[in-house]
């Protein structure tokens, strides 16, 4: 996993990396330690995540990460999830419902219209709907998706791919 930390949508201050399990039930712990060990987590206002899952069905728990470094949560998605899915395939995972739980108690999604089109939803911990949507709408400068959540999709399909993908 990798994080940009940036001043707005436009200037990046840092890059942090932490490694999750696939599949696993670490992210929650291993973001919290990241953010909470990096130099500049007295510059950091808001964690921005990329879906509530990583690598797999490794779900983060947005109240204990909000508990655990102080900071709001705000998960950004491009679109809603199909619940029915990811039920049927969690079943092919332990502690499902540990995982369709953390999942559910993420709560229902705030739509916001993007300046490029489609919109995209957001769930947050930490702060009120109406200051996280300042912040996206914010940040969202170069795309439909806040920079910081952009530029570290890119660092991170870089790294795994060896070269980012363009679809951010």
């Amino acid at each position: 996993m990798v994080g940009a930390i940036m001043r707005g949508g436009e200037w990046l201050e840092g890059v942090v990396r932490t490694h999750v399990k696939k599949d696993g039930l670490d992210a929650t712990d291993k973001i919290a330690q990241m953010v909470s060990e990096t130099k500049h987590y007295g510059q950091i206002r808001a964690i921005m995540l990329n879906g509530i899952t990583l690598a797999g069905f490794n779900v983060i728990d947005m109240d204990r990460l909000y508990e655990l470094t102080g900071l709001p949560v705000i998960v950004i998605m491009r679109k809603l999830p199909d619940m029915e899915s990811i039920k049927s395939a969690l079943r092919h995972l332990s502690e499902q419902e540990f995982r369709y739980g953390l999942i559910a108690k993420a709560g229902n999604a705030i739509e916001i219209e993007a300046k490029r089109g489609e919109p995209i939803y957001i769930q947050t911990r930490g702060l009120n709907e109406e200051d996280a949507i300042k912040i996206v709408k914010a940040t969202a400068t170069h795309s439909r998706v806040p920079e910081p959540v952009r530029v570290a999709h890119l660092i991170a399909t870089g790294i795994v791919l060896g070269e980012s993908s363009r679809r951010v």
